[in-house]
């Protein structure tokens, strides 16, 4: 299948999304080949008039957060051309919204919207369920100065797009890839001999990067900030050992005149990621905002067959 360009507004929506156009593009020309990869829409083609036009409604049918809106509308124009086809979103991305509330509509061929839907739809309900999820850990931790932080545990492929809903739903990102900024764990303290020889190694060989140092002990804590550390991951520590990390922070601050960025990683839950974000920590890392987020339930429907 041929895949149409994208309009001039299609491609500003998407870069206003913090989103490249063509990595973009390239996701959706995936996505449509694995429902086209064998030939046209059997069913569609069959049951539907070449020349017939719909319009349409994408209505929410849970209560979530949105996410996505200008990749539904790219899939769209990708499968109609951006001429044939007018997508609209009714309300913006982030938005709260309860069962029954309608976030876009489209017009255009038939053909061409029953063909583009699935596709559509899987990437709208899956960035819109990360958008959830992260709501609910923001709007958890809202009552401290925390903030939730995602992680790399992303879909092969989608990690721009969920890192994106992730946004959306009011968290902050972490690290986009391995090179952008470097995060010491476990397994490289242990290669390079401790938590200072890693730390003085990553230094050495990338000196403006940004540098986390991830630790599991108070110890640890101490020996990462007299390496000079000012981003450092605390790892599957309990609260009262948090706030105890967290004055060891303070003190650091009053003597160096250096301030030190807390993150709390491992062990959370949205029961108990209120107490953790309480002990002083800047930020909660939470691998599920990706990994575990359950799509949310949008439909289209079909509401007008124009001609």
């Amino acid at each position: 299948m041929m895949h149409h360009k994208l309009s001039d507004e299609s491609a500003q929506r998407i870069t206003a999304a913090g989103l490249e156009v063509d990595a973009v593009r390239r996701l959706i020309s995936v996505a449509l080949d694995e429902d086209l990869h064998n030939g046209p829409d059997v069913t569609t083609n069959s049951t539907v008039p070449a020349k017939q036009r719909s319009s349409g409604v994408f209505a929410s049918r849970q209560t979530g957060c949105i996410a996505g809106l200008a990749i539904a509308g790219a899939v769209f124009e990708m499968v109609c051309g951006a001429e044939n086809v007018a997508f609209m979103p009714l309300v913006a991305d982030g938005a709260r919204v309860e069962p029954g509330t309608r976030v876009a509509s489209v017009e255009g061929p038939t053909r061409g919207l029953l063909t583009a839907e699935r596709t559509a739809l899987n990437l709208l309900g899956h960035l819109s369920g990360v958008a959830t999820a992260t709501s609910q850990w923001a709007d958890a931790i809202a009552a401290t100065n925390a903030k939730v932080r995602d992680t790399r545990k992303t879909t092969p492929g989608m990690r721009a797009l969920e890192k994106y809903a992730v946004r959306c739903g009011g968290g902050v990102n972490h690290r986009m890839s391995l090179s952008d900024a470097a995060l010491v764990k476990d397994n490289h303290i242990v290669a390079a001999g401790g938590v200072a020889e890693a730390f003085a190694a990553v230094r050495a060989a990338a000196p403006a990067i940004v540098l986390e140092i991830e630790v599991d002990t108070i110890d640890q804590l101490r020996t990462a900030l007299d390496a000079g550390a000012d981003l450092v991951l605390l790892d599957n520590m309990k609260p009262d050992v948090l706030r105890e990390a967290v004055a060891i922070a303070a003190q650091h601050l009053a003597l160096t005149g250096r301030a030190v960025v807390l993150e709390a990683s491992g062990g959370l839950t949205l029961e108990n990621a209120q107490s953790v974000a309480a002990t002083g920590v800047n930020y909660i890392s939470v691998g599920a905002l990706t990994h575990s987020a359950k799509v949310l339930d949008i439909g289209l429907d079909l509401e007008t067959i124009v001609a």
